[in-house]
């Protein structure tokens, strides 16, 4: 017996793989990134393994997102499916192993002691036995590597699933720091709003007084009351906004957020946020967990084909039992009273109406499908960071532009307010001086904003985080 278990072990061990060879599929995207007017010329550095703590640098941004790893839901729901999908994998490995299992029993039995004619006493009475048996049960053999093709499929389905957990971790991080960046900008804002409101006060009052004394028309009053009540306006949806802006940050923290950790201005913050160098060549995609996820989706369709074909072919499996069986416990283990058994069988569906070349066909399908979505998820990849790098490589010009316009508005409304008090020019001149002050003022804060949350994207869209702190990481594909 211990031959042919050990035969059909080997046999197993060895069997042959029907899974089609896997080869990288060509990245469908050109290998350098887009140049042109609206393009920085890129680093010749290769992307460096960082940490988002390297790119966002103020300490309160980092408690924050601290905080978020440690209680975010969806984080958690991400870390719960890689569990789940590692005992899958573990699972459907154990099939390649022999299940060996034991069990024992004691049966009584009552024959009778009555004399039967002609043959006297028959040797009746109460009969004890015990029996004691182990062994494998119907381990099937795994000529063809169904098993193996399997397991193979299960372990990149898991290395797929902790993939996507370091993406929603990335893109969790991103949305913080983009969310805590709003705040700071919406506090910008409201600081603005406030001093417009001021500002259009005295206006209404220093009106109100020419229009009682004759010198200004009703008109010049009306016009000061709108540029007033627009500047109220414009502060309730700014402390509107900080309300949800605070929200956000819980939600996504999954706790209460503490307000020393909140910014007072986009000013104060946009130098602590670093950039990640995209460099020259665009197979750092390739590294993106989105795409590693994708791709791992890939590996397992392809391993999944492999089983399909597998099961075109016979099944065997074995059964061995070992055991020991008396009619009295303290011989149970003489060597008379041992007995064993070996019981290989081949399973074979003669016929299934082209169901099983049919299976073979639909995962072949999903492997074409999962293709498809691996190389549209570098596509999209290849997208985002060329999108990131033609707002990086304009926003400083944009910004430079903006800051100057904010200058010449400032002092034209300074000049017009003066002339309107000395009673050279009308008062809808300085109106219309002051408002191009105030959306200049947040047109820069925006600005601000969009650079700031332009790195930001840049951090996401790269994976500059993707292969650490992971809490299970599996291999980058290569």
């Amino acid at each position: 017996m211990r031959r042919v278990v050990s035969a059909l072990l080997i046999a197993s061990l060895s069997a042959c793989s029907m899974v089609p060879h896997y080869e990288r599929p060509a990245p469908p995207v050109p290998a350098s990134w887009p140049v042109g007017d609206a393009y920085l010329r890129q680093s010749e550095a290769s992307l460096p393994a960082v940490s988002y703590r390297d790119i966002f640098r103020d300490a309160r941004l980092q408690r924050i997102i601290e905080t978020a790893l440690a209680n975010n839901r969806d984080l958690r729901v991400a870390f719960a499916n890689i569990a789940a999908a590692r005992e899958q994998y573990r699972i459907q490995r154990a099939e390649i192993l022999p299940e060996i299992g034991t069990s024992a029993s004691v049966t009584e039995a009552d024959r009778g002691s009555g004399a039967q004619p002609g043959v006297g006493n028959a040797g009746g009475g109460r009969r004890t036995t015990y029996n004691l048996q182990g062994g494998i049960t119907a381990f099937e053999i795994d000529l063809f590597g169904r098993i193996r093709a399997l397991s193979e499929a299960a372990q990149n389905r898991y290395f797929a699933t902790e993939a996507g957990a370091r993406a929603t971790r990335l893109t969790l991080v991103g949305d913080i720091a983009n969310a805590w960046l709003s705040y700071a900008a919406d506090k910008d804002l409201l600081a603005i709003g406030e001093q417009t409101v001021a500002s259009a006060q005295r206006s209404v009052e220093l009106t109100r007084i020419r229009l009682t004394g004759g010198i200004a028309p009703r008109t010049d009053l009306r016009q000061a009351e709108q540029a007033l009540e627009q500047a109220k306006a414009d502060v309730a949806q700014a402390r509107t906004d900080l309300a949800q802006d605070v929200n956000l940050l819980q939600l996504l923290a999954g706790a209460p957020i503490d307000p020393a950790l909140l910014p007072a201005s986009i000013a104060e913050i946009e130098p602590t946020i670093a950039e990640l160098p995209a460099g020259l060549d665009s197979t750092i995609l390739l590294r993106r967990p989105d795409v590693v996820q994708a791709e791992y989706q890939l590996r397992a369709a392809n391993a999944e084909i492999g089983a399909a074909r597998a099961a075109l072919f016979p099944r065997i499996s074995l059964t061995a039992v070992l055991g020991f069986a008396s009619t009295a416990l303290s011989n149970l283990f003489s060597g008379g009273n041992f007995n064993w058994s070996v019981s290989p069988q081949a399973s074979y569906s003669i016929f299934q109406g082209g169901a099983a070349k049919a299976n073979v066909r639909q995962t072949e399908a999903r492997r074409d499908a999962a293709l498809a979505q691996y190389e549209g998820a570098i596509q999209t990849a290849f997208r985002e960071v060329s999108d990131a790098l033609a707002r990086r490589g304009t926003i400083d010009e944009q910004l430079r532009a903006q800051r100057a316009f904010l200058t010449a508005a400032q002092d034209n409304y300074n000049l017009s307010e003066a002339r309107f008090r000395g009673g050279i020019d009308p008062f809808l001149d300085t109106l219309i001086a002051q408002r191009s002050f105030y959306s200049a003022q947040r047109t820069l804060v925006n600005t601000r904003l969009v650079k700031a949350q332009n790195l930001v994207q840049l951090y996401r869209t790269l994976g500059g985080d993707s292969q650490l702190d992971a809490t299970v990481k599996g291999p980058v594909p290569q």
